[in-house]
């Protein structure tokens, strides 16, 4: 069978691809009318988070088997009309679990302590040494929202750091081996010093953080958003940053990415951004190439 991969993996994925017994064809950065134009030619196709596979491609994909997403997201895939045609979606929730969580580390840190900050004031001649007084993760309470498998990646650091942890997620009724407690998303968020986003885009999900909810948080706390953009009301944050009633932020994932330039939250003090690099490390993109291979391998015997 054919396999195309339209977004870059790791060298070690596609050289399991092309031990397979498959047809490889990497063929990256291709616009919506050229993948348009052969992608009735593959069985299978590999994508990260540039291409979408919405409709219109589907309809032309009359061969095609399955759609594997190196990474967790799904929403540059429209999953369900994809299922209907008798198409598999696949991902690899696990591979970049460590990577993201990590990150989201570096961003409570960043924000507890004023990184972001010190570092642009320290860019401009400023010594803020007086002005930026942190606060410790010791002793803290991380809220999680959502409690899959980065979330739980992000638990067990904190424990480590002394924090407590309570987490809400509708679809996990059970964390093992983890001191996490389990209540709803209001109690979450009004618990928590720290409050950490891990949940997908969806229509339930959408700004799941917006003014209702920022005004249940306790005043002087922490935002951190390394999951989805989106689901944070950004003008909302920024106005509550500006007020004081957060304390800041750190940012990995943005409502419209990449950023024009132009967004509100862009000119708020007290915040740490990167652009949505929560898998990029070079383990997190090597686990994630060589399992994205290996779950179309495997899904492609299944349907022979």
């Amino acid at each position: 069978m054919k396999i195309l991969v339209c977004d870059p993996i790791a060298d070690e994925g596609v050289k399991v691809l092309n031990d397979s017994e498959h047809e490889v064809d990497v063929k990256t950065g291709m616009s919506v009318d050229e993948l348009e134009a052969i992608i009735a030619d593959y069985h299978a196709i590999i994508v990260r988070s540039a291409t979408k596979i919405r409709k219109a491609q589907i309809d032309k994909a009359t061969n095609l088997k399955v759609i594997a997403r190196g990474g967790v997201g799904l929403d540059n895939i429209d999953v369900a009309y994809a299922k209907d045609k008798g198409i598999q979606v696949k991902n690899t929730p696990g591979a970049s679990s460590i990577s993201v969580a990590e990150l989201t580390f570096a961003h409570m840190l960043s924000a507890a302590r004023n990184v972001g900050r010190g570092t642009v004031g320290m860019k401009n001649g400023k010594w803020e040494k007086k002005k930026l007084k942190g606060i410790e993760l010791y002793g803290k309470t991380l809220g999680l929202i959502g409690a899959g498998r980065i979330a739980q990646e992000v638990a067990k650091r904190a424990i480590a750091f002394g924090m407590k942890v309570v987490a809400s997620d509708p679809y996990v009724t059970e964390v093992k081996g983890i001191e996490i407690s389990l209540m709803g998303k209001d109690e979450v968020i009004e618990k928590a010093d720290f409050l950490s986003l891990h949940v997908p885009l969806t229509d339930e999900t959408r700004n799941i953080i917006n003014e209702e909810a920022i005004n249940k948080m306790k005043d002087g706390s922490v935002l951190v958003n390394c999951g989805r953009g989106g689901t944070v009301d950004e003008v909302a944050l920024s106005k509550a940053l500006d007020s004081g009633k957060i304390r800041a932020t750190g940012l990995d994932v943005f409502s419209t990415e990449p950023i024009t330039g132009e967004e509100t939250i862009l000119k708020s003090d007290n915040v740490a951004f990167t652009p949505h690099i929560g898998a990029s490390t070079l383990e997190g993109q090597l686990r994630v190439g060589i399992e994205v291979a290996e779950v179309i391998i495997d899904t492609l015997k299944e349907t022979k």
